[in-house]
């Protein structure tokens, strides 16, 4: 099963926190959103809207960018260079 954006979105959000040593009653003061509704975003419950996630990464002192470049790299999966048989004979030959 695929990753959704959601759950590797509050997977960043939580690693970003519990880095912090902050808890989610901190964080959901700080941002201004229900400590339930903050919990279900790091768990991949719920979606946050840019204007929540924005709120939570300023929380976090975080540019949302930045969360958003970490999380595209989890969801991107790795690249792997596809060998043609004549390229992996001349590798193979050189070798």
């Amino acid at each position: 099963m695929a990753l959704l954006l959601r759950e590797a979105l509050g997977d960043e959000l939580r690693r970003l926190r519990t880095d912090q040593g902050r808890t989610l009653r901190e964080v959901s003061t700080s941002a201004r959103v229900s400590l339930g509704y903050l919990s279900e975003v790091e768990r991949g419950q719920k979606e946050a809207s840019s204007e929540l996630l924005a709120a939570i990464c300023d929380a976090l002192d975080v540019p949302v960018g930045a969360v958003l470049t970490q999380v595209g790299s989890v969801m991107t999966p790795p690249v792997i260079e596809v060998l043609t048989a004549e390229t992996r004979a001349g590798a193979l030959a050189a070798a």
